[in-house]
């Protein structure tokens, strides 16, 4: 159906109409097929109502029209303090949703425009959780965890005695440990192309910037047997001497016990039963050796 022009000028005339009626709660538009339909006008309700209509998505799990109410709010009412807490729904729905980026930046303006509010630590918190759970596998680029183990150090440093921060304190060192997982994998690749030297690199990393974590009795095993293979006896025995004094129990120094032993060069090393020291102690050891 086509319209003319002044069938088109009665149509907008009537929508100002609507438009000027006071407290009409919907709105109306005409349209392609020249049929008016009936539009939510969301200054009909008060800010708090849909923010409250925003909860009630949540709690149905109708993340979408959670959403929808929560921009209704930080559009319609944006000086109000429900904006304020609309605008960190947006952030904590879109983390919920998976889309990360999206958290990310609705979180970053939240901080922006209110350092001081009363969330602020649950806002830099989720935040960091936005990085965490793009973690990926460690055959993959690991920059999204050293952006994590930042944003985790942030809240870390900022909210010490909070719960975030204790929980934000464990995440870095699951972190850390799936970078030196990382830096494991990497040290096997070149230790079985035979790029010894390479290798080497990628194990001394795991010794001496990731010491706390579960791969350093593996870092000392794999050197030991590199430093075997090139004839560096003497090396390998301090190495083997390090692990078995930190790691006396593990099976890592069994491993590096025995391969010694097989080429000859277990004498002097530390018995299985020897104190181990402090993880923290570790890297003071290791200089002290080499």
């Amino acid at each position: 159906m086509m319209f003319d022009r002044a069938s088109a000028r009665r149509a907008a005339m009537a929508l100002m109409l609507l438009l000027m009626l006071p407290g009409c709660a919907t709105l109306a538009k005409i349209n392609p097929f020249g049929e008016e339909e009936e539009v939510f006008d969301p200054t009909s309700v008060t800010a708090e109502e849909l923010y409250g209509r925003g909860l009630d998505a949540i709690q149905r799990n109708t993340l979408k029209a959670a959403t929808q109410q929560f921009e209704l709010v930080d559009q319609t009412y944006p000086y109000s303090t429900w904006a304020v807490n609309a605008q960190l729904m947006l952030g904590y729905i879109a983390y919920k949703q998976q889309r990360y980026t999206d958290a990310v930046g609705a979180l970053d303006r939240f901080i922006q425009l209110h350092p001081s509010h009363r969330d602020i630590a649950y806002a830099y918190y989720l935040r960091s959780l936005s990085f965490y759970e793009q973690i990926a596998d460690i055959k993959r680029d690991q920059r999204a965890t050293q952006e994590a183990i930042g944003a985790l150090t942030e809240v870390v440093n900022r909210f010490p005695a909070s719960a975030y921060g204790r929980d934000a304190k464990l995440k870095i060192d699951l972190a850390r440990d799936h970078l030196a997982g990382k830096e494991m994998e990497v040290g096997r690749y070149y230790q079985n192309q035979k790029l010894y030297g390479a290798a080497i690199n990628r194990f001394q990393k795991v010794v001496d910037d990731y010491q706390t974590t579960n791969h350093v009795a593996e870092a000392l095993h794999r050197l030991t047997e590199i430093y075997l293979t090139l004839g560096m006896a003497e090396e390998a025995k301090r190495t083997a001497a390090v692990l078995g004094h930190n790691y006396p129990g593990s099976d890592w120094y069994q491993d590096s016990y025995n391969t010694l032993a097989k080429a000859g060069e277990a004498e002097k090393l530390p018995p299985e039963e020897g104190l181990a020291e402090p993880p923290g102690l570790l890297k003071r050891i290791w200089r002290s050796v080499f």
